[in-house]
């Protein structure tokens, strides 16, 4: 079929001269009947206009091109800057309960996220899964793969959270809490708490789902802003649900769950539908449906699987370690300088380092999806070095006034601020290592090895310091001071297998596909 194409208001006045559609006009072509001779066509050619600019990529292509650092930096402050709000929310959370509800509220808040969050780690391991697909696919530029990829995980998430999460924890959860060993007066508090929680996971998976993807795609300041919202929102219900505002009652610990999940559910419901309207830089498909394509779904499960695994594995051993520190004959005092300095004042290094940890995977992803995976080895190094650089700074106030630091938690008993001011000192140099290793993680991750990290976690950080502390608590010799040294051996361990494994570069060759 011919179709007659006008170049532009100077050919409108050479009728009749047809083209096949999709053919370079200034070929000659002959058919049945006629012939076009090659001096036409070289005029036509002249009056062709000049072809229409490459189309401008929905993606941020500094990811792929030009300067590294300014590129890693870009997409790791966001996510720094995020996780430093979300901590200081859960600390007005913990203010706000102990002064309404006292020492009990506390303690079922702590024993509740304790349980819950290992079963959303689990679960949100799929996120993994889509943001290696997610980061390879926009760097090859390819959006319906993309799109399709962050819908089938949107369907996924609300699928387990709604028909598994929400039934099963809510029957689950005195159970779970008599696990922890919660006391009674614990358990008064948190089971409603944790039953809220469960149920209305949802909100939170998908403000998970959504910021892995949007990170991924190369855009981590919409997640920083639904971030600011979501953290400003829980804090005004948490005020007024915790201790009451006019007719509304003080629920109390039960009202600082309700503000979580409202909130959360707020931005869930927003994010549905800005996705399906395209406002950001992934989207739900036009032709999107409410059925499961199970060629993502598998792919979700084969990268993300494993990095649940893995935290599962690091969670048990956190508590494991705990438990060695409680065994101490000096407990209570250990028990307080490990809560201030490791749990309090070390994560200001590791918040940092899961900010560089999420650059890094989009960096590798997107640079190997674009075919670039000397790009892609040499975002990570430069990721590495940004974040040793910033753990070392943030450790100098650990090495060097240590006591002070500790003094803000109102640590004064001379036994705790011994203990606290050894651990300090170790971590000083630890948090470098946890660093460089929780990067090297993250490059792995985002090439799709999401396997390799599982293994060497496991050997850092759980065989290892529980393996040293098994052997001196046996022999009965096992002191704070050996703890601690533990703590930064798994570090080390973690920071040297972690960068050799990913300089082995056998990721190269993982494939991601999902299929047309």
């Amino acid at each position: 079929m011919r179709v007659c194409m006008i170049e532009s208001a100077a050919s409108r006045q050479r009728a009749g001269r047809c083209y096949i559609a999709g053919m370079d006009p200034t070929t000659p072509r002959t058919s049945d009947d006629d012939t076009v001779p090659a001096a036409v066509s070289a005029t036509v050619a002249d009056s062709a206009p000049p072809a229409a600019p490459p189309a401008k990529s929905r993606y941020d292509r500094s990811i792929v091109e030009g300067p590294l650092v300014p590129a890693v930096w870009k997409l790791a402050w966001p996510t720094m800057l995020q996780n430093v709000i979300g901590g200081l929310q859960g600390i007005v959370d913990h203010v706000m309960v102990g002064r309404y509800v006292g020492y009990t509220g506390n303690a079922a808040i702590g024993v509740s996220w304790q349980i819950f969050l290992v079963v959303v780690v689990f679960i949100s391991s799929l996120f993994t899964g889509m943001s290696v697909l997610v980061a390879r696919f926009a760097g090859a530029g390819d959006h319906e793969k993309v799109n399709r990829t962050v819908h089938q995980a949107f369907l996924t998430a609300f699928v387990l959270s709604l028909g598994v999460l929400a039934p099963i924890g809510y029957v689950l959860a005195p159970s779970l809490l008599t696990l922890v060993n919660a006391t009674p007066e614990v358990t008064a508090e948190a089971l409603p708490y944790l039953r809220i929680m469960f149920v209305f996971s949802w909100g939170l998976l998908i403000f998970f789902m959504l910021g892995g993807a949007l990170r991924s795609a190369g855009d981590a300041q919409t997640p920083l802003k639904l971030g600011i919202v979501a953290t400003a929102a829980n804090l005004v219900l948490n005020v007024i649900l915790i201790r009451g505002l006019g007719p509304i009652p003080a629920f109390g610990t039960t009202g600082a769950a309700m503000g979580t999940v409202i909130a959360m559910c707020g931005i869930g419901f927003y994010a549905i539908w800005a996705l399906y309207r395209g406002r950001w830089v992934v989207a739900f498909p036009r032709d999107s449906r409410l059925r499961p394509d199970w060629s993502i779904i598998r792919a979700l499960f084969r990268f993300g699987l494993p990095t649940g695994v893995q935290g599962i594995a690091m969670n048990v051993g956190g508590v494991f370690l705990l438990a060695y520190v409680g065994s101490l004959a000096q407990s209570a005092a250990a028990q307080a300088a490990y809560t201030v300095a490791y749990t309090q004042l070390f994560s200001l290094i590791t918040w940092t380092a899961v900010g560089l940890m999420g650059a890094a995977a989009a960096m590798a992803g997107q640079n190997l999806g674009a075919d670039k995976p000397e790009r892609a080895a040499q975002a990570v190094e430069a990721a590495g070095g940004i974040a040793a650089s910033g753990a070392a700074v943030v450790g100098v106030p650990f090495l060097l006034m240590p006591r002070q630091l500790l003094s803000i938690f109102g640590m004064a008993e001379p036994e705790v601020v011994e203990l606290g001011v050894q651990l300090l000192r170790v971590l000083s140099l630890s948090g470098i290592f946890i660093a460089v290793a929780l990067t090297f993680t993250g490059g792995l991750q985002g090439t799709g090895d999401t396997r390799s990290p599982l293994f060497i976690s496991i050997v850092s950080q759980v065989v290892i310091p529980l393996g040293m502390c098994f052997i001196l608590n046996r022999m009965g010799t096992l002191d704070a001071i050996d703890i601690w040294l533990a703590i930064l051996i798994g570090h080390m361990t973690r920071c040297v297998l972690s960068v050799v494994r990913f300089r082995q570069g056998r990721w190269r060759e993982i494939a991601v596909d999902i299929g047309g």
